[in-house]
C-alpha cells in the first residue's frame, strides 16, 4: 500500500517494478535545488550534533564571559578588528559580555533545530491521531473533533504562546517548554483537518472494505490500511512545519519569552543585536544569516519532497510552466 502511494506512475519517468522509495529518490535527484537544500540541511544538522566537538577545537564555550575582550569605556564594544575575531575566537565575541560568537552560534543551531523538530513530532502525532479519529468516528465524534480543530486553527499562536510561556515557572526546561507550546498550539489542527479529509476518501476504497469484511477492527484498519495512504501528505506537511517552527521559536526568543540566557538561541542573539549591530554588525548578520539559510533550505527541500511524492504537481518554486514553441 505504501509503495502504491509513493509510486505514482508518470509516463516515461519510472520503470515498472521499481519500489516506491526508489522512485521517490529518483525523482528527488532530478531536482537540483532540493539536493542543494538537502546538503545544506545535512550540514546544519551535523554542525548542531557536533557543537561540543567544534567548540572544543576552538577552545571556547558558549557561556563563559571574557570581560578583557570588550572595551568597557566604550560601552562594551569588542576589542580588536571585526568584532574581536582572532585565532582564539573565530567569529569574534559578543559586545558587553565577551562570550564567543562561534560557540553560541553552533549551540544555537542545536536549540533551533531541536525545538523545531520536537514541536513537529508533537504536531504530527496529535494531528494524525485527531484526524484519524474524526474520519473514522461517528457523526458526533467527527463534529466535536472538527470544531476543536477549527478553534485551534483560528487561535492566534503568538498571543497564546506569549501567555503560556509567561506564566510557566522558570525552573521548567525552557527549550522543552517552547517545543511543547509550539507543538500543542499550532500546526496540528491544520494537519488534523487534512488527515480527516484524506481518511474520509481512503476509507471508501475497496481494500479498506475488504479488510473490514475480513473482520479487521478500526485500529487495525487505521494502522495497516489508512496510515500508509496518509504517508505522502503527512510527510509533505511535516516538511513545511519544520521551517515554520524554527521561525516561531526565533520569534518567541526575540520577544524574550522563548529560550532564555545562558542557553544560546539565534532569536535571543538577534534581540541583543538590536543595540550593537552598528558597533559589531556580524553580531546581527551571523544569527540572521544562519536563520535565513536554515529556513530557506528547509523550505526548498520541503518543496522538493512534495513534488517527488506527487510528480503530477508542479513545483511552487518553478518559474514558468509553458513549453517552447507554444502551449500544450
Amino acid at each position: 500500500m505504501s509503495e502504491a502511494v509513493l509510486a505514482v506512475e508518470t509516463p516515461g519517468a519510472d520503470a515498472p517494478g521499481v519500489s516506491g522509495a526508489r522512485q521517490f529518490w529518483r525523482r528527488l535527484r532530478t531536482r537540483r535545488a532540493a539536493l542543494v537544500a538537502a546538503s545544506a540541511v545535512a550540514l546544519l544538522v551535523l554542525v548542531a550534533l557536533t557543537a561540543p566537538l567544534l567548540t572544543a577545537l576552538e577552545g571556547q564555550d558558549p557561556t563563559t564571559y571574557h570581560p578583557s575582550l570588550v572595551d568597557s569605556a566604550r560601552g562594551g564594544v569588542p576589542v580588536g578588528p571585526l568584532g574581536g575575531i582572532s585565532a582564539d575566537h573565530w567569529l569574534g565575541v559578543e559586545p558587553q559580555t565577551g562570550r564567543d560568537l562561534f560557540a553560541r552560534l553552533v549551540y544555537g543551531a542545536r536549540v533551533s533545530l531541536g525545538v523545531a523538530l520536537a514541536a513537529t513530532v508533537v504536531q504530527l502525532v496529535l494531528g494524525v491521531a485527531v484526524g484519524l479519529a474524526a474520519g473514522l468516528g461517528n457523526r458526533w465524534v467527527d463534529q466535536f473533533l472538527t470544531r476543536v480543530a477549527d478553534i485551534f486553527v483560528a487561535m492566534p499562536l503568538m498571543i497564546v504562546a506569549l501567555a503560556l510561556l509567561a506564566v510557566v515557572p522558570t525552573s521548567f526546561p525552557r527549550p522543552v517548554l517552547v517545543a511543547l507550546v509550539v507543538g500543542l498550539v499550532s500546526g496540528w489542527a491544520t494537519l488534523a483537518k487534512l488527515v480527516r479529509a484524506q481518511t474520509l476518501t481512503l476509507k471508501e476504497a475497496d481494500y479498506v472494505a475488504a479488510a473490514r469484511l475480513s473482520g479487521s477492527g478500526t485500529v487495525r484498519i487505521a494502522r495497516r490500511e489508512l496510515l500508509p495512504g496518509l504517508a505522502a501528505p503527512v510527510i509533505t506537511f511535516a516538511a513545511i512545519l519544520v521551517p515554520t517552527n524554527i521561525s516561531v521559536e526565533a520569534a518567541l526568543s526575540f520577544l524574550g519569552v522563548g529560550v532564555r540566557p545562558p542557553t544560546p538561541s539565534w532569536g535571543q542573539m538577534l534581540t541583543s543585536a538590536n543595540v550593537w549591530y552598528q558597533a559589531a554588525p556580524q553580531y546581527l548578520l551571523l544569527p540572521a544569516g544562519a536563520l535565513f539559510v536554515t529556513v530557506l533550505a528547509l523550505t526548498v527541500l520541503g518543496d522538493g519532497v512534495r513534488t517527488a511524492l506527487d510528480p503530477r504537481a508542479a513545483s511552487r518554486l518553478r518559474v514558468g510552466t509553458g513549453r517552447k514553441g507554444g502551449r500544450s
